[in-house]
């Protein structure tokens, strides 16, 4: 008995000495699920974590929600679902209460936590090699200058992070914008010492290059326009990077041109000997990888379906001017985005479609009414005056064709019909599938630029005229536009808003237009100078506002909200 209560003593007197340590046997092991321990330490796994950021980017221009029609505000569109719709006015729908900022705040931050977690790990472990380490560092230095670059075009000053979160902390203070900016040219000077070369990498891959043509932009907002011009030469004049001028890929053989070829399908990505393109996110029809692709054509297209014309029973009524979503069409468009008369018109006075550009294969601006029961089927809506007023805000303006797959879809994108044979439209249109959530009618289902070299030359220009240098502005400006048959120019007809015309015609809706607008101080001028709506825009929008719930869960910090917006 006496050595059984030993025992029992001594086993307590254990668990008492085990007491007085709790950190070590209440700490976790984890032996079958992650954390970040065990999950950056091999190659694979920081492949895996690059992926998520690349994602992110991709979700953050793919997936648009309401918050993103605004991004294309300003000069060249405008929300089109009701005039008088929050899209269509900055000064109640762009508040530090409402989701708008958050929605570019939350992920430029969530990429920015991620890649410092990966900058992190990739010290403390022995698992990847050093050539290895070089390139992942590379990219994650090269994402988290992306994020701060957009959060710096957009909000201005911004808190600087670049420890890996640990636990949550609420007493974060904005750095300048400068200094934002500066962090960002501090992380793409050391990537493009890590990066490998546009010719060594995958398609979709981050490269040298797409971190120099980032760090052109950064140079021109610190004003340092000659490491501007450098880094912008360093890409334009690399032996592997020129314009696409003659016809390539996958429709060379069809009617367009150099321009329209850049858009068609399998021809953004390098491997088509596309030797214009410097980044272009990936897409691939039903891989779980990129399970979704742009959702453009639904916003831009016209709600051309909810066209009402005359019905050819003359008794006033209405019928449908086209029934159904076509592929010739576009796909289907909803009428968000409404892309404003100095896009459509006002930049292009001087060369007509004769500029690629707006050719009618880029831009259409009119199509024959396809529905027997109407009193004009096969006549012109615009030509034949079957447009009525009113309609022309939302369901029939020019049709944006930059981003619409035509020609070519996977086969069970088109309706059938009872016999298997394709449903074709009375002028001989291919009818579309469609129902919500659909791939076919709604989205580009191909690869989409981020970066191409015509962009590149953009900003060199742009770099040129800060450096007082209009004679070389207008030389890059002029390499664009005689790809696309447009008239030269000369250093007199080069400014600031020459150059944002120029991206305009050259680059549109491929990037959002309001960062580059906030990036110039140019939002408010533009916007009421161009935009029908222009009014609505408040004197202090060429910022967006800092989250009120920031603001208010950074309890041991005050969080600066940008001027203009404190009496929300």
């Amino acid at each position: 008995m006496k050595k059984i209560k030993y025992i029992l003593a001594t086993i307590a007197l254990g668990c008492l000495s085990t007491s007085c340590n709790e950190s070590s046997w209440l700490k976790e092991k984890p032996l079958d699920f992650y954390t970040a321990e065990n999950s950056y330490q091999t190659t694979s796994q920081f492949k895996k974590s690059l992926n998520y950021l690349y994602d992110v980017v991709r979700n953050l221009h793919w997936k648009l929600g309401d918050q993103h029609v605004i991004m294309w505000c300003g000069d060249i569109g405008y929300g089109a679902t009701d005039p008088n719709n929050k899209f269509n006015n900055f000064k109640t729908f762009l508040t530090p209460y409402t989701y708008v900022a958050g929605s570019f705040w939350d992920p430029g931050f969530s990429g920015i936590a991620n890649a410092n977690i990966i900058l992190n790990r990739l010290t403390l472990t022995d698992q990847v090699s050093e050539e290895d380490k070089k390139g992942i560092r590379g990219e994650a230095l090269f994402f988290r200058a992306y994020f701060y670059n957009l959060l710096a075009n957009l909000f201005g000053g911004v808190p600087i992070i670049l420890e890996e979160p640990t636990d949550s902390r609420r007493d974060y203070v904005r750095a300048s914008r400068e200094e934002v900016y500066n962090q960002a040219r501090k992380d793409l000077e050391d990537a493009v010492l890590c990066l490998k070369d546009i010719t060594e990498t995958k398609d979709g891959v981050i490269n040298i290059q797409a971190a120099q043509h980032l760090l052109t932009e950064v140079y021109i907002s610190l004003k340092n326009y000659p490491e501007a011009i450098k880094a912008a030469s360093a890409v334009i004049n690399h032996p592997a990077m020129r314009l696409m001028n003659e016809r390539f890929g996958s429709r060379k053989d069809q009617e367009g041109d150099p321009y329209w070829d850049l858009f068609q399908v399998n021809n953004q990505s390098r491997g088509s000997g596309n030797t214009e393109t410097i980044w272009a996110l990936q897409y691939e029809y039903k891989n779980a990888g990129s399970s979704y692709s742009y959702e453009m054509p639904r916003w831009l297209l016209p709600f051309y379906t909810g066209l009402q014309v005359e019905s050819a029973k003359n008794d006033g009524s209405k019928v449908l001017g086209f029934p159904a979503f076509t592929e010739e069409k576009g796909g289907r468009g909803i009428g968000c985005i409404r892309p404003g008369e100095h896009f459509l018109n006002e930049i292009w006075e001087k060369d007509g479609d004769k500029d690629y550009r707006n050719s009618p294969y880029m831009i259409i601006r009119d199509f024959r009414i396809d529905n027997k029961e109407a009193k004009g089927f096969g006549e012109w809506v615009i030509k034949d005056g079957w447009l009525e007023a009113g309609q022309e805000v939302r369901n029939f303006y020019p049709f944006v064709m930059k981003f619409s797959r035509v020609g070519g879809l996977p086969d069970d994108n088109y309706a059938k019909n009872a016999d298997g044979s394709y449903s074709i439209t009375p002028l001989g249109e291919h009818v579309l599938v469609y129902a919500w959530g659909s791939l076919s009618a709604n989205t580009s289902m191909k690869d989409e630029y981020m970066y191409r070299l015509a962009g590149t030359y953009l900003l060199r220009a742009e770099a040129y005229l800060g450096n007082n240098e209009p004679n070389k502005a207008a030389m890059d400006l002029n390499e664009i536009r005689l790809r696309s048959h447009a008239t030269p120019i000369d250093e007199t007809d080069v400014d600031l808003d020459f150059i944002l015309d120029e991206q305009l015609r050259e680059l549109y809706f491929e990037d959002f237009r309001l960062p580059t607008l906030c990036r110039l101080n140019k939002a408010v001028e533009r916007s009421k100078k161009y935009n029908p709506y222009g009014h609505n825009v408040g004197e202090h929008q060429n910022l967006l506002p800092i989250p009120y719930s920031e603001i208010e869960k950074n309890i041991y910090q005050k969080l600066e909200q940008n001027p203009g917006y404190e009496g929300f």
